[in-house]
């Protein structure tokens, strides 16, 4: 998740992320945006030595605000972005 466009300001509508820190991983995801409910989907998980995809630890759900500030705190922390660790499940129909 790019926090920030090239001007500087965080893109309009949420993206997906990964970040880590080569320990844990962190997966943001949009869920649900309109006009006055921004969220995505913060997942969790714990890098596994033997290679295979990180154990999922924790989910929840935070406002755009809320996962822009974490994702600029964990940045801020030496975590860097990554590319995808697993395949996340699809998104729940309407």
């Amino acid at each position: 998740m790019n926090v920030t466009d090239r001007t500087g300001q965080p893109p309009l509508s949420p993206l997906e992320g990964w970040i880590s820190d080569g320990r844990q991983v962190l997966h943001f995801q949009p869920r649900r945006y309109d006009r006055w409910s921004q969220t995505l989907e913060v997942t969790l998980g714990e890098v596994m030595t033997s290679g295979e995809p990180p154990l999922l630890k924790r989910r929840k759900e935070l406002t755009r605000e809320q996962a822009m500030k974490l994702w600029a705190q964990k940045h801020q922390q030496g975590w860097q972005v990554c590319k995808p660790q697993w395949t996340p499940p699809p998104l729940p129909r309407a």
